[in-house]
């Protein structure tokens, strides 16, 4: 079947799955557009690495279809085995086979090439993730980002309609996994290749997807660029799990105000209810000392390029200001407190 111009390179629509009594997907809907590098996020055990499984076909959804390409390869009618679904997998723990050099693990999706073909494959794709003249080379020798390349370039080579990346950083140290991942992203940009990355780093989802798909309890609470996802939150649950988030207590003063322990703060949307809970980030978050100030310095978190200050208003209210490296404050510190810019609310009833 020829693939619509306007078909997304994944569709799911009504994706459940059950495991006893356990709800691992929940009615999930998700297109991932073609082109595009989505990030599936949530915490572990919401139901991520389920989702992934039904779309490559190593799990049956109970309900829902699943199409890829617009081909429906999961549903009512049947399913499609792995094989068959046109999509490629990288692991977190890189799967290769130590009895392969990395042209055998490459290649071994190209079986149906002649040799020469199969080759000039191998090659290509092992340019593509910086490992050209690692031919001959066993997995065992190769460090561990050298092997996450490898498998990389095996789930790219016979050119899948979707990539899926299940946690593919998390095994490596920290500053191989930010590197690592930088590099990925400029790899899957290089071969035009359609993503879905499962991760509960959201630090990772934010700097490298075009999309993210936030998960909790098997239901997918809100899809968007990280920039809508961090400034514009659709539900509490999504605001508290994306950056730092400090939540207060709010009354609906106008209906673009909110009267707050820090005072009357406007807000991006219209205020829904009388009562309302306060997202307030700490990089909106102003601190300035003063002798008699209404706030109380409680906490400070040093990070070196930056830090964490925790303050307690009079009446018992906690947040956080995100400052930069200068220790000018300390705890004690009597502080007056502002916030910059309009802020999310929730309703609470």
């Amino acid at each position: 079947m020829s693939r619509p111009e306007s078909a997304p390179a994944l569709r799911c629509r009504g994706v459940s799955r059950r495991f006893g009594d356990v709800v691992a997907l929940d009615a999930v809907d998700l297109d991932v557009p073609a082109g595009s590098l989505t990030a599936l996020l949530g915490p572990s055990g919401c139901g991520k690495t389920t989702l992934l499984r039904v779309v490559a076909g190593l799990e049956r959804p109970d309900a829902g279809t699943v199409e890829l390409g617009g081909r429906t390869v999961d549903g009512p009618g049947g399913s499609l085995p792995p094989e068959e679904r046109g999509v490629g997998l990288v692991f977190q723990e890189h799967a290769l086979f130590p009895h392969l050099d990395v042209a055998g693990n490459v290649g071994f999706g190209l079986r149906h090439l002649d040799r020469t073909a199969r080759s000039a494959r191998v090659a290509e794709v092992l340019d593509l993730v910086g490992l050209a003249g690692t031919e001959d080379r066993s997995p065992t020798v190769l460090s561990g980002g050298q092997r996450q390349r490898v498998a990389l370039a095996r789930a790219l080579a016979p050119a899948p309609t979707l990539l899926l990346l299940d946690e593919p950083f998390s095994s490596l140290d920290a500053a191989l996994r930010v590197a690592l991942r930088d590099e990925v992203r400029t790899i899957l940009r290089a071969a035009a290749q359609t993503a879905l990355l499962v991760t509960h780093d959201q630090e990772e989802a934010l700097s490298v997807a075009d999309r993210v798909a936030v998960m909790f309890e098997g239901r997918l609470h809100q899809v968007a660029d990280p920039q809508t996802l961090y400034g514009a939150p659709a539900t509490p649950a999504v605001a508290a799990f994306i950056g730092d988030a400090d939540v207060l207590p709010g009354r609906r003063a106008g209906r673009y105000l909110v009267d707050t322990p820090l005072g009357r703060l406007a807000t991006t949307d219209a205020v829904a209810s009388e009562e309302v809970a306060v997202v307030v980030r700490p990089e909106a978050v102003r601190l300035r000392a003063r002798p008699d100030g209404p706030a109380t310095v409680r906490s400070l978190t040093y990070y070196g390029r930056d830090q964490l200050v925790g303050v307690e208003t009079a009446d018992g209210a906690r947040l956080r200001a995100r400052r930069g490296p200068e220790r000018d404050l300390a705890r004690g510190d009597r502080v007056d407190v502002a916030v910059e810019g309009p802020v999310v609310t929730f309703p609470t009833h």
